[in-house]
């Protein structure tokens, strides 16, 4: 369970808990000669299906060959390993906060010297003006003297209607996580600083190859769906033009483009950009749940130009009414800029016909309960939030199930968690939604970076946490 505590305040999660508890467990498998197809390993050996005449040739093959090597080896040493795949636990390893107080204060204390500085050079540029133009260069000068602009004006509003909320909540929480020992005061343990480990996966190019992958023929648009079997090899494009669906209750792999990327049992997924979302249209499902988390714009993003990100008018043609059910719980993840904020619930929402029901925050700790940056940082906030809505004007269907019953989405609630040091690598909320939707209600994610049992997951990134170099193998027999 990633949920190790639950308060009226909300929910202390394990995030890495519910990667793990996910069996991603695969029979060691041979690696094919072909170059132009994608290879599926077996889940489990005793669940292995060979329909075809070469594939069981080569399976004999393989099983006398290390017969005839090993002669005289016991039975049980004849089994063939399992390798067993668990996420880092260092990519979880946050033992410091990212910024303390005192950082917070030199970071002001820099700006504050910053606007002194500047504030000198426009004095001698003013001094050279005269007449009517020295006053309008007095005038612009006391603009200057102004802190902060409306839009930090409008995000210390926003804290400050939250913050006791926040406070409050996680402190609650992280009580009870230190009493449970799931969280660690910093006298229990020795600190070694937080642990950033860099697997190095930018050449990967998942976005790169959604752009190529506008160059491939289009498949024929019935045939939407391509099912991971044990013994199946599918061409490379489909992956661009079709949902990849693995059915089954056990974890596959698939190599794209020589990268290995796992499976969860039960899991969707279409790799594709915002200019190919046919196919999921196509694949005829309506979701009770959608979860986005959309590429914001900010100054990071333009800085270190990691991803494009959106504009409103491109994320208003997401066609989230042709996806969802009646009823259906539509969530978004937002970032602290308050014009985000406020495109959501007063543009975006009504667009799609969503009514706005509440907001959610995300909180990050340490692994000792510190929130990640100062409460009241002016530089970052230690939360993120959540727009929960809902569908409106469609026809209400009957439940599928009339004697469950879910309870109405409750107002502010908190998710704190250790975050993952990999960017937007975001929290499951699949266990914190439970109460609020039917236990056979179909969920999809859209911008998705990695995949969920039981979940419908989109984005051009959409596999991009399921490489197995986040992941340790281990041996194990079956």
């Amino acid at each position: 369970m990633s949920v190790v505590h639950k308060l009226s305040s909300g929910w202390l999660l394990d995030h890495l808990a519910f990667i793990n508890n996910i069996d991603y467990r695969l029979c060691q498998h041979h690696e094919p000669t072909s170059s132009n197809a994608v290879p599926i390993s077996s889940p489990h050996c005793d669940s292995l299906t060979l329909t075809s005449t070469s594939s069981v040739e080569l399976s004999a093959t393989l099983m006398a060959s290390e017969t005839d090597t090993k002669p005289g080896t016991d039975e049980r040493e004849n089994k063939m390993l399992q390798q067993k795949y668990t996420f880092r636990t260092e990519l979880f390893h946050v033992t410091k906060p990212y910024m303390t107080i005192a950082d917070c204060t030199a970071f002001q204390k820099g700006n504050k010297m910053e606007a002194q500085k500047n504030d000198s050079m426009n004095h001698e540029k003013q001094e050279c003006v005269k007449d009517q133009d020295s006053f309008s260069a007095v005038r612009k000068k006391g603009k200057r003297s102004i802190a902060f602009n409306q839009g930090e004006l409008d995000a210390m509003e926003y804290h400050e209607k939250v913050r006791g909320l926040i406070l409050d909540g996680t402190t609650k929480l992280v009580q009870e996580g230190l009493k449970s020992g799931f969280l660690y005061s910093l006298s229990e343990k020795l600190d070694n600083g937080n642990k950033v480990t860099t697997v190095g996966l930018d050449s990967c190019g998942l976005a790169e190859l959604c752009d190529m992958a506008k160059q491939l023929p289009l498949v024929n648009e019935n045939d939407t769906v391509q099912l991971i079997d044990a013994d199946v090899s599918v061409p490379e494009q489909d992956v661009f033009s079709r949902i990849t669906q693995n059915s089954s209750n056990f974890t596959k792999m698939i190599i794209l483009m020589g990268q290995k990327y796992l499976l969860p049992p039960k899991s969707s997924f279409l790799l594709s950009d915002l200019s190919c979302m046919q196919p999921l249209l196509n694949y005829g499902k309506k979701y009770d749940v959608i979860v986005i988390d959309p590429p914001w714009q900010n100054k990071s993003v333009k800085r270190s130009k990691r991803y494009n990100y959106l504009s409103s008018r491109q994320l208003k043609q997401i066609p989230v009414p042709k996806l969802a059910a009646p009823n259906c719980l539509v969530i978004t993840w937002v970032t602290n800029r308050q014009k985000h904020l406020q495109f959501v619930k007063d543009e975006l929402y009504p667009y799609w016909s969503v009514e706005t029901l509440t907001e959610w925050h995300w909180v990050k700790i340490t692994r000792s309960g510190e929130f990640v940056f100062p409460l009241d940082s002016p530089h970052k906030k230690p939360y993120e939030g959540l727009v929960l809505g809902r569908i409106q004007g469609k026809t209400v269907l009957p439940l599928r199930n009339p004697e469950m019953k879910v309870l109405p989405i409750p107002d502010h609630k908190l998710i704190v968690s250790v975050p993952c040091t990999l960017h937007s690598h975001k929290p499951p909320l699949t266990e914190v939604l439970k109460d609020y939707i039917m236990p056979d209600a179909e969920c999809l994610e859209l911008f998705a970076r990695n995949l969920q049992p039981g979940w419908t997951s989109w984005g051009n990134e959409v596999l991009k946490f399921q490489h197995i170099d986040y992941f340790i193998t281990s041996q194990i027999r079956n």
